[in-house]
């Protein structure tokens, strides 16, 4: 795991600390939501979400990733949304999100799913599979298929969603990826959304939060 020192701010901005990652390869911004303690939670369950070229911490699907970093919290699940250092760079995304792993094991937080738009599909897809001790579910949205072939060597469930009105990446590479990865496994099309999935962002919403509660709170 990656060499990392992290400061959190303390100061709370619309539900989520500003958080500091410093690593040997430079600083990584995130945005904690941490859960709240005790009333019978794990308290070490969380998600880290990550966008794709755009590198922005809220795509897409509306929002998706502040909203359900709130939802989720009612279920003992924080949330770690990541915006990469430089979103064009395969490899060193994938370095952010190990850096985000190792920050959340800091917390305590040893159960973690991953989430990642577009090219951030192939970033959490590779991630998962270089850390498969603290990974337990991964979630791609419109993934891109260049980087995705270590999914065949996946030991956790993968769920794919992608539009099937998808013109930047059409939905044969979730297609693909779905069929070289071992089960458990589950790809949704959504008719007539495009690659952010606006068009069916509540669908895309409920498909999300129903598969990482089953997957996580089942630890």
């Amino acid at each position: 795991m990656p060499l990392l020192s992290a400061e959190i701010d303390e100061r709370v901005e619309e539900g989520y600390h500003p958080v500091r990652l410093d690593s040997d390869r430079g600083t990584i911004e995130a945005r904690f939501t941490p859960a709240p303690e005790g009333k019978g939670l794990k308290g070490d369950l969380a998600v880290i979400w990550v966008g794709g070229i755009g590198g922005g911490f809220d795509t897409p699907a509306r929002g998706l990733y502040p909203r359900l970093a709130a939802d989720l919290t009612q279920a003992g699940i924080a949330s770690l949304r990541i915006r990469f250092r430089n979103p064009h760079d395969l490899e060193e995304a994938v370095y952010d999100v190990l850096c985000g792993l190792t920050f959340l094991g800091q917390q305590g937080i040893h159960h973690t799913a991953l989430v990642g738009h577009s090219f951030g599909g192939a970033v959490v897809i590779q991630a998962a599979a270089s850390n498969r001790g603290a990974v337990c579910t991964v979630v791609t949205l419109a993934s891109q298929g260049f980087g995705a072939d270590p999914v065949k060597d996946l030991a956790c469930p993968i769920l794919l969603i992608h539009g099937e009105a998808d013109e930047i990446l059409t939905p044969m590479c979730s297609i693909h990826v779905h069929r070289m990865a071992r089960e458990p496994k589950k790809l949704v099309l959504m008719p007539g959304a495009g690659h952010c999935l606006d068009e069916t962002a509540e669908a895309v919403c409920r498909e999300v939060r129903d598969w990482l509660t089953e997957k996580l709170l089942a630890l």
